[in-house]
């Protein structure tokens, strides 16, 4: 944006637009001074007193001297504006490039918009740095967004897999677990975490990807549940209760605590828990081991030992999504959105907005996994799960429940012999 002066031209906005040739639609630029104006009126007013050809001659030392400083201090002024708009670019591309992943209206008109800045010839060196690194930061996030697609990485192969827990290792099972839940968590957007949506009629279209992340979860410790009841042999039974183990404790040091909770759960699952014979064969390391697992994803306290690990830990990190959804129901069902005065709660929407800005810490940062498709085969392939019906019959296949009646007749039948 420029004065009209054609001796010394000014600039008195944020951004100065690109004098060179474009080929983009013109209602960019318009957008992009219009941007400018709107955000810097107020600190860099305009020059209301230009300087024409005629009054330079006969300025006096001076007053071309106090010019020069005037000049100098407007300078300062706009590029402490231009410093201003782009920080707030770049905090609102790395904390939300949701927001440009999801509009691409909005992400084609901010990289015109950082364009113009880079090939404006007036501004100083370090904006025309900071708007390509901030340009940089929106392409590459454009272009990672657009690798994986959770649909097809669930889908799986059309065929059943041939692998099982036997044939894989733990460290394998526990790499491919990690990177599956973390692609599901960091899709989820922050529009999905208010006003349980997650509960709702329309949960569906209002909160897609936390219901495939809750759905994740039950499918994982369907598969260990059905994986464990499935061996017919006890040895077969015990080294697979071993594998999962070592595959939490694994998962435990890649901060997945999620996929810790999945297979925990499944290990307390009634058709695998009532299976004392098979416990008792456990080796005592991994008992201890379970134990620890167990501890730490404890829901007593409000899950006071994991969100101690949540808060000790450093990203990457896939944290239990349960644990969030909780504090959320508690602020909404439990804080009104209006005072009694008919403003708005800005108390409520506070701690709402700090438990959403935990949970955006952890999808900041991607972990750095290699895709195996025989393991993520083996970990999405349906075809391996049992319903709860059929865990439970499997279960009592194995070890048969004693009747109570007979324990008791059992009992009495001494006593009745010696009253004869």
């Amino acid at each position: 944006f420029q004065h009209d002066s054609p001796q010394k031209p000014s600039k008195a906005g944020v951004v100065i637009t690109s004098f060179r040739q474009s080929k983009r639609r013109s209602s960019t630029s318009s957008a992009a001074a219009a941007f400018a104006i709107a955000t810097s009126g107020s600190s860099n007013p305009r020059d209301l007193s230009p300087i024409s050809k005629g009054e330079g001659t006969s300025e006096n030392a001076d007053e071309l001297s106090a010019m020069e400083r005037a000049r100098y201090k407007e300078n300062v002024i706009s590029t402490a504006c231009t410093m201003r708009v782009l920080n707030v670019l770049r905090h609102w591309i790395s904390k939300h490039a949701q927001d440009f992943e999801n509009d691409e209206k909005l992400r084609n008109m901010t990289i015109e918009f950082l364009d113009d800045i880079i090939y404006s010839p007036n501004l100083l060196p370090v904006e025309h740095k900071a708007a390509a690194q901030l340009l940089r930061l929106l392409t590459e996030a454009e272009a990672e967004s657009s690798k994986i697609n959770i649909l097809n990485l669930l889908s799986g192969s059309s065929t059943p897999t041939k692998e099982s827990i036997e044939t894989l290792s733990a460290l394998e099972i526990a790499e491919q677990m990690t990177y599956i839940d973390h692609q599901i968590f960091v899709s989820i957007s922050c529009e999905e975490f208010l006003g349980q949506a997650w509960m709702k009629d329309d949960k569906s279209s209002r909160a897609p990807n936390i219901l495939l992340m809750t759905k994740r979860f039950n499918d994982v410790s369907r598969l260990v549940a059905s994986e464990i009841l499935s061996r017919s042999s006890m040895t077969s039974r015990v080294a697979a209760i071993e594998k999962w183990a070592a595959v939490a404790d694994i998962s435990r040091c890649l901060h997945n605590f999620n996929g810790v909770l999945e297979i925990c759960s499944a290990f307390t699952n009634s058709a695998v828990f009532r299976l004392k014979k098979t416990w008792e064969k456990v080796s005592k390391t991994t008992k201890q081991t379970i134990e620890k697992l167990q501890n730490i994803v404890s829901s007593d306290g409000r899950f006071r030992s994991l969100r101690d690990a949540l808060h000790r830990c450093d990203p990457p990190c896939i944290p239990y999504l349960g644990l969030y959804l909780t504090d959320l129901s508690f602020i909404e069902e439990g804080t009104p959105n209006f005072t009694q005065d008919g403003l708005l709660n800005f108390s409520k929407m506070r701690m709402i907005a700090h438990v959403i800005r935990e949970i955006r810490h952890f999808q900041q940062t991607n972990y750095k996994i290699e895709v195996i498709p025989k393991v993520v085969n083996y970990l999405v392939d349906r075809s391996l799960l049992l319903d709860d019906d059929e865990l439970y019959r499997l279960s009592l296949e194995i070890e048969p429940r004693t009747s109570r009646l007979s324990q008791a007749t059992l009992a009495q039948l001494p006593l009745l012999s010696s009253n004869k």
